[in-house]
């Protein structure tokens, strides 16, 4: 009997395991809380290295929408600025272009007040008694470079005798003494047999401007020209210029 007691509770006696018992559902909801806990450390830790070395993603994603707005208001700018720059572009070629037209009236009216000056005084002259035998007088031979051996004459036509209701009719010849090289020669316009010899042709009562152009060689330099006014095969007047 108290062998068997020995051998039961003594230092002989064998080992015993207590295991608490608790249900599988428990188990589960442990496991669970556990792998959520850990998602959670792990993604506080990785957040926080991302926030240590400059990279959240959070931070860059803000960062990178404030950018983009702030491009599209660059971009908008751009685009107000280039529409100011073109109207303001357009507004000044306007401008210029109506300057340009401006200054070109000006240019003509001047040359034209200077014309009528000219006539006026050649018209005062002319009624104080400057006449030809012919009573025609010509006055204000202009002889003008066009370019490229082309020249333009201008001159006018006046009555001078006191019987001015009979109409003048007659050919404007134009004698041009021109020098190329050493060689001096003169030319005469219109020439014979020119089929354009209808465009001197010229008929006034009072007074006539004339106008035309003549052409020259374009190495050839105009020394003098005389203007004639040729009526029935008689040379009625006459004008000369030197240039």
């Amino acid at each position: 009997m108290l062998r068997r007691l020995r051998s039961r509770f003594g230092i002989s006696a064998p080992r015993v395991t207590i295991r608490t018992q608790l249900p599988w559902y428990w188990r589960a909801v442990s496991v669970v809380v556990l792998s959520a806990a850990s998602l959670a450390l792990a993604g506080w830790i990785y957040d926080a290295g991302q926030r240590f070395a400059g990279f959240y993603q959070g931070v860059s994603d803000k960062e990178i929408g404030t950018m983009r707005e702030r491009i599209a208001q660059l971009e908008s700018d751009l685009d107000d600025a280039r529409k100011v720059a073109n109207a303001s572009e357009s507004r000044l070629r306007i401008e210029s272009t109506s300057q340009e037209q401006l200054s070109l009236q000006i240019k003509t009216v001047e040359e034209e007040n200077a014309r009528l000056k000219a006539d006026l005084a050649t018209f005062e002259s002319l009624a104080g008694g400057e006449s030809g035998d012919a009573g025609i007088a010509i006055s204000r031979l202009q002889i003008l470079p066009i370019g490229g051996g082309q020249y333009r004459y201008r001159l006018l036509l006046a009555q001078t005798s006191n019987k001015k209701d009979k109409e003048i009719k007659g050919l404007i010849q134009l004698i041009v003494t021109v020098q190329r090289g050493k060689e001096t020669a003169m030319m005469q316009f219109p020439a014979a047999g020119d089929p354009a010899a209808s465009q001197y042709q010229v008929s006034f009562r009072y007074f006539r401007r004339v106008e035309g152009t003549f052409m020259v060689a374009a190495d050839a330099r105009i020394l003098r020209v005389e203007a004639q006014l040729i009526q029935d095969g008689a040379i009625k007047a006459t004008q000369t210029v030197a240039l």
